[in-house]
C-alpha cells in the first residue's frame, strides 16, 4: 500500500463508484459499488493507521535529531560565547591600555600647549599693559592739560563776567537812585510813552503838554488828536477832540510787594497790593478830575503803566480794570497793551481818510468824465481833417500821374545839370522845408495842402 501507485488507485476506485452510483437501476451495481466503497473506507483506514504510525515514527526520529543537534549546538554556542567572551574581554582590556595611554599622551600635549599658550598670552598682555599705560598717560596728560586750559579759560571768562557784573551793579544802582527820584519816574514813563507814540502815530495824530479842559491850566503829558471836529457850526469848529494819556509809576508800592513776595509774607504782600491799588485808584481820580471834559475831550482816558510786571500786578487785582473804568472812566494800559491800542487806533485813521478822500475821488472822476466828453468832440474834428488831407493827397497823386504821362516824351537831363537848373531858377528855400511838406499841415491843419 505504500507504493507510488496506491493514489492512482484510490482515484480510480473513486471514479468507478462514482460512476457505478450514477447509473439508475442497476443493483448489481449498486452493491458492487458499496462493496468497494467499504472496501476502499477500509484500505483507507489501514492506510491511513499505518501512514500515522509511520508518521509518529519519523516525527520521533526527528525530534531526537533535533534535540542532539540542539544540544550540540548548545554546546558549540556556549563554547564559541565563551570564545567571544575571553576575546572581547582581551580586546577590552587592550582597548582600555591604548585609551590610557593615547590620554596620557593627549594631557600631557594639552599641557605643554597650554603652558606655551599661557607664556604667549602673558607676553602679550604684559605688552599690551604697556602700550595702554603710555597711551593712558599720553592721553591722560593731553586731558589734563585741554582741561586745565578750559579751566583757565572759564576762569578768565567768570573774571570777565564778576567784571560785568560790578559794572551793571553800578549802573543799576545809578538806576535805582535815579527811579528813587519821584520826577525822574515820571520822566522815565514820559520817556517811554513818546517812545510807543512815535512808533505808531504821526506827529499831527498826537500832541504834548496838551490843555484838554479849556481855561483849566492842567496840562497832559500826551494826547491823541482824533479825526473829526467839535461844536460843529460854532467858532470851535477847528478844534480837535482829544484822548487823554497819563503816564504814572507808582515804584514803592510795587517794591514793598516784591520784597514780602521774596520774604513770603503773605500778610505784607496783601497789604503792599491793597495800597498798590488805592495808588492807582488815586491816580485814575486825579486824571478824571484834571483831564477829562466832554466834548472837549473823550469820556474816557488812559493811564499809562511802564513796566508790564506793574501792569500784570493790577490786572491780578480781582474787579480793580473795570471799577477803574466803570467808576473813573479809566482805561489801565502797558507798553504792549498801550501798543495794540495805539496800532487799532492808526488804522481807524486811516479808515476814515479814505472815506474822506473818498468824495474827493468822485469829483475828480466826474471833472475827467466832463473832459472826456470834449476830447471825444476834438478827436471827431481832428479825424475829419485827416480825411480831407488824405483826399487833398489822392486828389494830388492824380495829378502827378497825369503830368507824368504828359512828360514821357521829354528828354531827362543828367541830374547835375538839372540840380545847377532848378537851383538857378528857384528861390532859397530851407531844405527841411522841401523834404517836408507837411509842415504847413501841422502849423494850420485847416490850411489844406
Amino acid at each position: 500500500m505504500n507504493e507510488w501507485w496506491m493514489p492512482g488507485l484510490l482515484v480510480l476506485n473513486a471514479l468507478l463508484l462514482l460512476w457505478l452510483a450514477l447509473r439508475p437501476g442497476d443493483r448489481v451495481s449498486a452493491e458492487l459499488a458499496q462493496r468497494l466503497a467499504r472496501e476502499q473506507r477500509s484500505e483507507l483506514q489501514d492506510s491511513e493507521r499505518a501512514t500515522r504510525q509511520e508518521l509518529a515514527n519519523s516525527i520521533n526520529l526527528l525530534q531526537q535529531a533535533l534535540l542532539s543537534q540542539a544540544q550540540a549546538a548548545r554546546e558549540a554556542q556556549d563554547a564559541g560565547l565563551q570564545r567571544f567572551g575571553t576575546t572581547l574581554t582581551e580586546q577590552l582590556q587592550a582597548l582600555g591600555r591604548r585609551n590610557t595611554e593615547q590620554q596620557t599622551e593627549l594631557r600631557q600635549s594639552v599641557e605643554h600647549r597650554l603652558a606655551a599658550l599661557q607664556q604667549g598670552n602673558e607676553a602679550k598682555l604684559e605688552q599690551m599693559r604697556a602700550t595702554v599705560d603710555e597711551k593712558l598717560h599720553a592721553t591722560l596728560e593731553q586731558r589734563l592739560g585741554e582741561s586745565f586750559k578750559q579751566v583757565a579759560e572759564r576762569l578768565e571768562q567768570v573774571h570777565q563776567g564778576l567784571g560785568d557784573m560790578r559794572n551793571l551793579a553800578r549802573d543799576v544802582g545809578s538806576l535805582n537812585r535815579v527811579l528813587s527820584n519821584v520826577k525822574s519816574r515820571g520822566i522815565y514813563g514820559e520817556v517811554q510813552l513818546a517812545g510807543l507814540l512815535e512808533q505808531v502815530l504821526t506827529v499831527e495824530q498826537y500832541a504834548a503838554n496838551v490843555e484838554t479842559v479849556p481855561g483849566s491850566g492842567a496840562r497832559v503829558e500826551f494826547a491823541i488828536r482824533l479825526p473829526g471836529r467839535r461844536g460843529a457850526g460854532t467858532d470851535s469848529d477847528a478844534a480837535p477832540m482829544w484822548l487823554p494819556i497819563d503816564a504814572k509809576f507808582p515804584r514803592e508800592d510795587y517794591e514793598r510787594m516784591l520784597d514780602a513776595q521774596e520774604r513770603a509774607d503773605a500778610p505784607a504782600v496783601e497789604a503792599a497790593a491793597r495800597a498798590l491799588e488805592q495808588r492807582l485808584k488815586l491816580e485814575s481820580r486825579s486824571i478824571r478830575e484834571k483831564y477829562i471834559a466832554a466834548p472837549h475831550t473823550t469820556d474816557f482816558a488812559i493811564l499809562f503803566l511802564p513796566t508790564e510786571s506793574l501792569y500784570a500786578e493790577a490786572l491780578r487785582r480781582p474787579g480793580l480794570v473795570e471799577a477803574l473804568l466803570r467808576e473813573q472812566r479809566i482805561t489801565l494800559a502797558g507798553p504792549t497793551t498801550l501798543l495794540a491800542t495805539l496800532t487799532s487806533l492808526q488804522m481807524g485813521f486811516r479808515t476814515l481818510a479814505l472815506e474822506q478822500r473818498s468824495a474827493e475821488v468822485w469829483q475828480v472822476l466826474g471833472a475827467v468824465k466832463t473832459e472826456f466828453g470834449k476830447f471825444g468832440d476834438v478827436l471827431d474834428r481832428t479825424r475829419k481833417k485827416l480825411d480831407e488831407a488824405s483826399a487833398s493827397i489822392a486828389q494830388a497823386g492824380v495829378r502827378t500821374r497825369a503830368m507824368a504821362r504828359e512828360l514821357r516824351q521829354v528828354e531827362s537831363l543828367p541830374e547835375h545839370q538839372a540840380a545847377a537848373l532848378l537851383s538857378g531858377l528857384a528861390p532859397d528855400v530851407p531844405a527841411e522845408r522841401v523834404v517836408d511838406p507837411a509842415a504847413d499841415w501841422d502849423a494850420d491843419p485847416g490850411k489844406g495842402v
